[in-house]
């Protein structure tokens, strides 16, 4: 259920990402042209309909108006996931977005749920969306939150993961299709991914 999305494209944007030089609004900026692309690979599969309204062409043609057959929801796992929302809502400016919060316990060093919103719609498609995918253990929570409130047709897309945090969504959720733009080599010993992009919410909000 992994997809990588290569493109060259996303392959030039992720290294100015990695690049520790590159300051917040640049990081910004190409995490949302990734975001964008990776886009075309995530929603390729989805069916489009016809509504009962036409549009009509600057050549006076009469067409079908096309909608797509799901509605969308980005679940971004907070902080950092919102910095992909944007690049995502590019291409699907109906989406619908809500937030999942996660802390990690300094003990247990399990993720706590600690806010969950998420908009009210019938059949979504709810893409949980995070830069990071490490140990996997926040994104297991979130993909867990979301299908004990009802949602099952779920999907993760992530910008780089680590094999170790593939493996435990897959384990965890075998029917969640995971969306990466690089599967990077490992972790280190604090738990960031290799070479990875260092903390992605420290970098996307200038926090550090």
């Amino acid at each position: 259920m992994l997809t990588i999305v290569n493109h060259p494209l996303i392959e030039v944007k992720l290294n100015i990402m990695r690049d520790q030089e590159t300051k917040s609004k640049e990081f910004r900026e190409n995490l949302d042209e990734i975001a964008s692309l990776m886009c075309f690979e995530v929603f390729k599969d989805l069916k489009t309909h016809n509504e009962t309204t036409n549009i009509m062409t600057p050549t006076g043609i009469s067409l079908p108006r096309k909608r797509l057959d799901y509605k969308i929801i980005l679940a971004p796992i907070l902080r950092a996931g919102i910095g992909m929302c944007d690049g995502i809502k590019n291409m699907i400016p109906t989406a619908r977005i809500g937030h999942i919060g996660m802390y990690r316990d300094e003990k247990t060093l399990k993720p706590i749920e600690y806010y969950f919103k998420l908009p009210k719609v019938e059949n979504p498609l709810v893409v949980v969306v995070d830069p990071m995918l490490a140990t996997g253990g926040s994104a297991i929570a979130a993909i867990n939150a979301v299908k004990t409130r009802g949602y099952q047709n779920v999907r993760l897309m992530c910008l780089v993961g680590a094999p170790i945090g593939v493996d435990a969504v897959e384990k965890a959720f075998p029917d969640v299709p995971i969306y990466l733009a690089s599967l990077d080599q490992r972790l280190n010993e604090k738990g960031y991914i290799i070479p990875g992009l260092g903390d992605a919410g420290d970098r996307i909000f200038g926090t550090k």
